[in-house]
């Protein structure tokens, strides 16, 4: 059996459908799952990483874990308390949905350090590991659908500046390949789109997929901080502009490991935008 947690996210939601086509035997779990939640037939229950001890009966006679990194709430996980409850449950491979940032912004807390100590509890753990560290999300895109749908624009900063965004259809599609098949352990993918897109360039993307022009309005960049700050901490804010507006080479660098595990090419944000195009309609 399979233990998928955080089940109900981007690239949790899709794990599962993923596996459970494949015939594998799946507990999905989040804090707030549900039947609506996952295929008929694929178990589910609510569990929260925050707190190791409500995973022990979700991972009791497991294989494998798919562990999300908790996300905004990384940094009140306790990575070892958690894959001791794995291990005693019998999990002996896990598969880590762990960040590019622990390579490329280790200084900071939010977007590399935190990630960089549950990475190495992983690998502390004594049980197989691979250990996946996806740039940005092309789901990230989300974040427009409301002005999308209310009056066809985007507001965001740095519109020419490109970053190689990924579909967390395709980071899915890594870890059942990881958690399923030999040849992964000890392994770190990093993963990226097939090239790097603009801000701009994703919004006439959106565009192209409804039918119709979506208007690109540029912020400044304080006016992002200021959007931002409404809903991240400061220091997430500091860190993400940073990455938006001056990526390091690596962060703008298109990484060929999609490729190599999955026999094919990532695919584009036009392709993920005209999948979800039912979001911004």
């Amino acid at each position: 059996m399979i233990v998928v947690t955080g089940a109900t996210g981007n690239v949790g939601r899709s794990l599962v459908q993923v596996l459970a086509a494949g015939g594998e035997r799946v507990t999905a779990t989040s804090r707030t799952i549900t039947d609506a939640d996952v295929p008929e037939g694929v178990r589910h229950r609510t569990a929260d990483l925050t707190d190791a001890e409500s995973l022990r009966s979700v991972l009791d006679g497991a294989d494998a874990l798919f562990l999300q990194n908790g996300g905004a709430s990384a940094h009140l996980l306790n990575p070892h308390e958690i894959l001791d409850v794995a291990k005693a449950g019998g999990v002996r491979r896990v598969v880590l949905l762990s960040s590019q940032g622990v390579a490329t912004r280790p200084r900071s807390a939010s977007h590399g350090g935190t990630a960089r100590l549950i990475e190495d509890a992983v690998r502390g753990s004594g049980m197989s590991w691979t250990i996946l560290r996806p740039g940005g999300f092309n789901s990230n895109a989300y974040a427009w659908a409301e002005p999308v749908r209310a009056h066809r624009s985007v507001a965001a900063p740095f519109g020419d500046v490109g970053l190689p965004t990924v579909d967390p259809d395709d980071i899915a599609e890594v870890a059942a390949v990881a958690l399923r098949e030999d040849g992964h352990d000890g392994r770190i993918y990093e993963l990226t789109g097939p090239a790097p897109s603009t801000p701009r360039q994703r919004a006439a993307a959106i565009g192209e997929a409804l039918g119709e022009p979506v208007r690109f309005v540029e912020q400044t960049r304080e006016e992002a901080r200021a959007e931002m700050l409404r809903f991240m901490p400061e220091a997430v804010v500091e860190t993400t502009l940073a990455i938006l507006g001056d990526p390091t080479g690596a962060e703008q660098r298109v990484s060929p490991d999609v490729g190599r595990v999955l026999g094919r090419a990532p695919r584009s944000f036009a392709d993920w935008a005209r999948r979800y195009v039912g979001a911004f309609r």
